[in-house]
């Protein structure tokens, strides 16, 4: 089961970098937007950015593309399971359209309406929290159990093949034309989300 310990180790890595993605974006709400009486378009709207591009994270993970439909061919007996994954997925997915629907281009003018912004963001970031903690704690010990050896092989490949393809078609490694494509313009597929929040 080495195979299966490198690429359970090797989603696990990708797990945590989304997890500090999303606990940054928690410690810029309570230690700076919640502490104020009024928010700016640009500090709302850098939230909404943070969201979106935390959800294309969460959703372009290596778990979803490879580790769940592995799971799914092995058994029926973690359905229950992945439909408490996709409504916690949901949840996040409500709590960012409302934060959009809401809030996005608009300045926050008065404290409680800065409180209830702060909240449709925290629970953003709670549902994809314990959407993670999930996966690991019942997702990875089922993986082990149901998907074969030969199974696992196929997913640390098809990991390999993936990686190699996203270190291939970065734009530091395209030629000038393709460089000089704007990000926004690929497809959704390959902006897999770099979240870095500082603010």
């Amino acid at each position: 089961m080495l195979t299966a310990t490198y690429t359970l180790v090797a989603l696990s890595v990708e797990q945590a970098s989304v997890r500090m993605g999303l606990q940054s974006l928690q410690k810029v709400l309570t230690n700076n937007f919640s502490q104020q009486r009024a928010l700016t378009p640009g500090q709302v709207d850098f939230a909404c950015s943070a969201l979106r591009r935390l959800y294309d994270a969460c959703h372009w993970r290596k778990i979803e593309k490879f580790l769940i439909p592995a799971i799914l061919r092995a058994t029926r007996d973690a359905d229950e399971l992945l439909h408490e994954l996709e409504r916690l997925n949901s949840a996040a997915a409500e709590a960012m359209s409302e934060v959009a629907e809401r809030f996005a281009g608009l300045s926050i003018d008065s404290a409680d309406r800065v409180t209830e912004f702060c909240a449709s963001v925290d629970t953003f970031c709670n549902a994809l929290l314990q959407r993670l903690a999930r996966e690991e704690q019942e997702l990875f010990p089922v993986a082990r159990t149901v998907i074969s050896g030969e199974a696992w092989f196929s997913i640390a490949n098809l990991m390999l093949v993936h990686e190699a393809y996203v270190q291939e078609t970065r734009p530091g490694r395209l030629g000038p034309a393709k460089a000089a494509v704007p990000a926004d313009s690929r497809p959704a597929g390959q902006r897999a989300a770099r979240v870095t929040l500082t603010h």
